[in-house]
């Protein structure tokens, strides 16, 4: 399958650290965990899994425009050119086996993001790490196109989304709004068509709520059509952001798979 021709924005050069946040140096990794948030969210969500993952696995948490340090940029509303932008950003990580997690919008961008390097540079990551979301090609996105912000900040709030009670204070909600919706409008316009997508050679471990009300546990299975290398998942009790609650017991599977003993 032939992807889309490189975009010019990403062809020209990428500023690495403007697209990652990466701990302090000082220890020596072995592996680098690549995370990839869900739509609206920013780096900080995974501000605390270098702490508490071992020294060996770095993690390299996805900066993207619009939000936190990099607010006053506009969004990426277009997979392809946002897929091409990460991926050449990474070019200089790839001195070590790497793994992606990739939250809800974060799996398809890690997705189309590995498909990338496994074309264009002869590998991809040892695992993609999906969690709350169905294979691309699976399920309907959620139409916001009639929410107005009332509506879209409750929809929100309902899933359980961290940080969420920002959204409560007009100002926050006006700096937040923004990218938020154009994550939305991105993942609704990304609708690929099964034989349009790669299959991986990297292995798949799919991740899930047992109670996620956008993405039942079987639309979560779906992701082992899209790889060569294996599939395997795990339910947890919870919703959509069962990850939160169930956030040690996540780093301990994710810690077995890239550090086993």
């Amino acid at each position: 399958m032939t992807l889309p021709t490189e975009s010019p924005a990403a062809a020209s050069a990428v500023d690495p650290a403007r697209w990652f946040r990466r701990p302090p140096r000082g220890s020596h990794p072995r592996v680098r965990l690549v995370c990839f948030p869900h739509a609206g969210g920013a780096a900080s969500l995974f501000r605390d899994w270098s702490e508490e993952l071992p020294g060996g696995i770095e993690v390299l948490a996805v900066r993207l425009p619009a939000r936190q340090d990099r607010f006053r940029e506009p969004p990426v509303e277009r997979m392809a050119e946002l897929a091409d932008l990460i991926a050449e950003a990474l070019r200089p990580y790839l001195d070590l086996p790497y793994a992606f997690f990739g939250h809800s919008l974060g799996s398809d961008i890690a997705y189309e993001v590995a498909r990338r390097l496994e074309r264009r540079h002869g590998h991809g990551p040892q695992r993609l790490f999906v969690s709350g979301a169905a294979a691309p090609h699976v399920g309907e996105p959620v139409d916001i196109g009639d929410y107005d912000d009332p509506a879209l900040i409750a929809e929100i709030q309902r899933l359980g989304a961290p940080g969420t009670e920002l959204l409560d204070e007009p100002e926050l909600a006006a700096l937040l709004l923004p990218s938020l919706r154009a994550d939305y409008r991105l993942s609704a316009a990304y609708r690929p068509a099964l034989a349009d997508l790669d299959v991986l050679r990297a292995p798949i471990t799919a991740l899930i709520g047992n109670h996620d009300p956008l993405v039942p546990v079987p639309e979560a299975l779906t992701w082992a059509q899209l790889t060569s290398g294996g599939f395997n998942h795990r339910v947890y009790p919870g919703g959509h952001f069962y990850l939160e609650r169930h956030r040690r017991a996540l780093l301990r599977l994710i810690q077995a798979v890239l550090l086993p003993s």
